[in-house]
């Protein structure tokens, strides 16, 4: 949703949608034994860009040398020029795209992270979000570590450095077995491809074949993309080594009943992707389609917010009968503006973004579908660019439950208090968002949709903490630093 600013909602007709949305995570890839492998890299990374668009890199390895490109922006920016894709020789490679949940947007946090250890060296990008990362790098740097990045990923770096096991596989694991939170790793080392993915498989990572070489990857659209087969999602808790003898699978945690964020199927994933076997399209039309039965309207037109409501939007309409339309445009011919100085050259180039059609909107009864509502500044500002393009009711349906807690595992929510639905009940976020009716798909509702019956407080399938609470992890990092305060308020009195 889109973040405020210093516009009068009943002015800003055009408006960027995408700037406070729910922050996408991170998206990896590898590829061992391809002679094409940074080029193949450089692909998939594109297909994974709507995962993180601050920064993107690539490694490869060439038989003897490791070979680094890392950029601030998009994939594009740096990746479409044969001559930079040409400074990375080599059969093997992995890349990263990054949003930052952890570390600034600095170069010095963009990955894969790459280091000389004894005997190796060694490459890992991370999808995800480690909930002990500030602890354990607090450990480290006690103990004399010396960090060059900001981000959570070097602490596996240092892990894995520090174990004295003889073979990689098992100082890998070593550095797992020390980690809480999400994430799936993508690495490689002078001889290895490796993955791994978090015991509960909250962050996805799939394996796919091209050319009969391993591929791994966020999300099979990245294999889509380069013509490659998929194989299978790699399971939770698994760690997968790829060399020249052929694929090891290693478990070493002890058996866990999976739960993968649900967000991937609501929000991260791209529509085209499979993830953990369903259709990423087909779930958010049947969402849709249950906020149709749970929350219907008397109106005359249904509009998604695009492009992030559409799915939902037409399984709404399909199971209402009300027609489907496209009462907001979106330029996909407009990339990210350049950095401008002032909020009003600024605002100038949020309106090539996103507009009204006045055409669809004016003098009817629409239904506005949406995925997500997070501040709710951008839903105010959605329903207003509808009335002032004529529109007589402006109805609001959000194909998922209402935000009530943060995120620690690799999605950057706001606090708890900057929750709309954590501090307002439905009619004051109805009356904050300026809609005739408000309403969300519910809980019970969304696992009906992913087709796996009544949520079981017990045994709950999917990570869904941000609409629960139920965290499925320590957070041992908010603990932490929940007790400063107290820590900091008994060092005053001691003084």
């Amino acid at each position: 949703m889109t973040a405020a600013n210093n516009d009068s909602p009943s002015r800003q007709h055009d408006l960027d949608l995408n700037a406070d949305r729910l922050r996408e995570e991170c998206g990896v890839f590898g590829i061992f034994g391809h002679p094409d492998a940074a080029a193949i890299t450089a692909l998939g990374l594109h297909a994974l860009q709507h995962r993180g668009q601050e920064a993107a890199g690539i490694v490869s390895f060439d038989g003897k040398r490791f070979h680094s490109e890392r950029r601030l922006g998009l994939v594009g920016d740096t990746f479409s020029d044969r001559a930079v894709i040409d400074r990375l020789p080599g059969m093997s490679a992995v890349g990263h795209v990054r949003y930052s949940t952890t570390g600034e947007t600095l170069l010095r946090n963009v990955q894969p992270l790459f280091a000389e250890l004894d005997p190796f060296g060694f490459a890992i990008g991370h999808n995800g979000n480690l909930t002990n990362g500030l602890t354990l790098r607090r450990e480290l740097v006690h103990e004399g570590a010396i960090m060059q990045s900001t981000t959570d990923t070097e602490v596996m770096l240092h892990l894995v450095a520090r174990s004295h096991k003889p073979r990689f596989v098992d100082r890998f694991i070593d550095g797992l077995r020390a980690l809480e939170g999400a994430y799936s790793f993508v690495g490689l080392t002078n001889k290895k491809l490796v993955g791994a993915r978090d015991p509960l498989g909250i962050r996805p990572l799939v394996l796919g074949q091209l050319d009969g070489c391993p591929i791994l990857a966020s999300e099979t659209c990245a294999l889509d993309i380069i013509g490659a087969k998929y194989v299978r999602d790699i399971e939770n808790g698994e760690v997968i080594i790829f060399d020249e003898k052929g694929a090891q699978t290693h478990k070493p945690f002890p058996p866990m009943t999976p739960r993968p964020c649900i967000f991937e199927y609501i929000y991260f994933a791209r529509p085209d992707s499979i993830v953990g076997g369903r259709s990423v399209y087909e779930v958010r039309k049947t969402m849709g389609a249950q906020l149709a039965a749970e929350s219907p309207a008397d109106a005359d037109v249904i509009v998604p917010v695009p492009d992030s409501g559409v799915p939902a939007a037409l399984g709404y309409s399909q199971a209402s009968g009300i027609p489907f339309d496209l009462g907001i445009i979106r330029n996909h011919y407009v990339g990210r503006t350049f950095i401008e100085p002032t909020q009003q050259i600024r605002a100038l180039g949020v309106r090539l973004k996103h507009s009204a059609n006045r055409a669809v909107v004016q003098g009817k009864r629409i239904v506005l579908i949406d995925d997500s509502i997070v501040r709710g500044t951008t839903s105010t500002k959605i329903v207003q660019m509808m009335r002032d393009a004529g529109a007589k009711e402006v109805h609001f349906r959000i194909a998922s439950p209402p935000i009530t807690h943060p995120d620690y595992y690799g999605i950057d929510t706001p606090e708890q208090d900057k929750l709309l639905a954590a501090t307002h009940d439905l009619e004051s976020m109805r009356q904050f968002i300026g809609a005739d009716s408000l309403a969300f798909l519910s809980v019970e509702g969304i696992y009906k949709a992913m087709g796996v019956g009544p949520r079981d407080p017990a045994r709950p399938q999917f990570t869904d903490h941000c609409f629960t609470g139920d965290y499925p992890t320590p957070l041992t990092d908010q603990s932490v630093t929940a007790q400063m305060p107290r820590q900091l308020s008994l060092l005053a009195e001691a003084s």
